[in-house]
């Protein structure tokens, strides 16, 4: 319509919502096509809007989005999937809370990468499906370790980074991967890895989401891993990840 704001649809994956005025709020979105959206939700908090339930934090939704000048805005939502079984469970919900927060730190505006999308919406899905604390752990940890891989920060793990032996005892984030012992003294903070812990390192990097929630683990192991994760995540994003912050703080 002449004069009017141009308008498109997009499904997107709510990551992020910020408080505006007194009842809107600023979404962040991971949009199918693995850009990241920003746009105003007019009248969302207000209880009884026809927006609020369709643009809860980790809901998957059909926007139609109006351009604006700095933010788009929210014009029509219609809720494809709600990811319900999240909702009332403190664990659950830390837990895609760490997976929404590397996901809103990967994906960039005018940046496509359709990669981004489904792995987000099936490590939320695996997030539900968990069956305890440890296997949520996995999502979390494997869901970072898969997406930074992806996004170029991939650990090397079958060989020493500095010297190329194949003999790996050692990890340190900020050499980027495995070290073996001669190297690992010259590294601060590279920490001793059993051949246990490197396998499991391994196995995020290969195994899906569903192999994944199959595999038995112990506490220690997936407190391990998430630990191991959130330190490769924040070293090589350069930021504080709060939310995975917050989960592993929550034993």
């Amino acid at each position: 319509m002449a004069g009017g704001r141009r308008t498109y649809r997009t499904r997107a994956i709510v990551l992020d919502r910020t408080k505006l005025g007194e009842t809107d709020l600023i979404l962040t979105l991971l949009a199918a096509d693995g850009r990241q959206l920003r746009a105003v939700a007019k009248g969302a908090r207000k209880p009884g809007g026809r927006l609020a339930a369709r643009v809860e934090l980790f809901s998957e939704t059909d926007f139609l989005l109006a351009k604006g000048r700095s933010l788009d805005v929210v014009s029509e939502a219609s809720l494809v999937e709600p990811h319900a079984r999240l909702r009332g469970d403190f664990e659950r919900v830390a837990a895609a809370s760490a997976v929404a927060e590397v996901a809103r730190l990967t994906c960039f505006e005018d940046a496509p990468d359709g990669y981004l999308a489904p792995i987000c919406s099936r490590a939320l899905g695996a997030c539900e499906e968990a069956t305890g604390r440890a296997h949520l752990d996995l999502v979390a940890a494997a869901f970072a370790w898969k997406v930074l891989a992806h996004g170029g920060w991939r650990p090397e793990l079958e060989a020493c980074c500095a010297c190329g032996d194949a003999d790996v005892t050692f990890f340190s984030p900020l050499a980027g991967g495995m070290l073996c012992e001669s190297c690992a003294h010259e590294v601060a903070g590279a920490e001793r890895v059993s051949a246990s812990g490197l396998s499991w390192l391994r196995a995020l990097l290969a195994l899906t989401f569903d192999e994944l929630l199959a595999a038995p683990v112990d506490a220690e192991t997936a407190v391990w891993l998430l630990g191991r994760a959130h330190t490769w995540a924040a070293t090589h994003l350069d930021a504080r990840l709060r939310a995975m912050e917050f989960y592993l703080g929550a034993l």
